[in-house]
């Protein structure tokens, strides 16, 4: 799945399109923002996560003028939060509208459900398993047999890496710089705390050593 991005701050972009990379979901980004409509048209995205606020047009110009020749699924993602800005975008024929500083677990949720509405994307396209327990990443929940847990931001963060590099073992400082790359003064307590926390939750659910130590090096699932 395609998701096209077009937001012209780079740090919004940036994290933006590694919340999605993460969520497995290929992802195509407009830096110059001439002729919008044109680029979106030629990517052909399965969705496009647009802003309002650009720097040749707004993003209402471009719906308006996107929806006279496509219906690719169009989500606003927005710091304005009139709820007059809202309905001028749904009725241009936008498929959603949200507001910045969006949570990501929420956003991966209306994306999922853009999804599914427009192009019945199924459920499954959000959930990773290993060995019966599976992740939904758009919900921030671990799941085992019928029952769920949901899990903090970080506990997510750090269940989710496992899930990525599944069979290897992790060194603790890869997850330290995962987690917490821009924060100098976490140290290595902090991994410990998580980890225990996450390794309690999941031993609610009935799931034991599913997160293994490898003393002096690090953990595997």
């Amino acid at each position: 799945m395609n998701i096209l991005i077009v937001e012209d701050e780079k740090n919004v972009r940036n994290e933006l399109k590694r919340l999605l990379e993460n969520a497995f979901f290929k992802v195509t980004v407009i830096e110059k923002f001439e002729h919008v409509v044109d680029q979106i048209l030629d990517c052909s995205p399965d969705l496009v996560l647009l802003d309002l606020k650009l720097p040749d047009q707004e993003g209402q110009t471009i719906c308006r003028s996107l929806r006279q020749t496509s219906a690719i699924p169009v989500i606003f993602l927005t710091s304005d939060n009139s709820v007059m800005t809202e309905l001028d975008c749904i009725l241009l024929g936008g498929d959603d509208f949200i507001t910045k500083p969006y949570t990501p677990s929420l956003l991966l949720a209306r994306i999922q459900a853009v999804l599914k509405r427009t192009i019945n994307q199924p459920s499954e396209q959000f959930l990773l398993t290993h060995k019966d327990l599976s992740l939904n990443i758009s919900t921030y929940k671990v799941l085992f047999k019928s029952e769920e847990a949901e899990l903090t931001k970080t506990e997510f963060k750090l269940l989710h890496y496992l899930f990525q590099r599944k069979g290897e073992v992790i060194p603790r400082m890869d997850i330290i710089v995962y987690l917490w790359d821009n924060d100098v003064f976490i140290d290595d307590n902090a991994l410990s705390v998580n980890m225990t926390r996450l390794r309690n939750k999941l031993e609610a659910l009935g799931v034991s050593d599913f997160i293994q130590t490898k003393r002096g090096v690090g953990y595997q699932i």
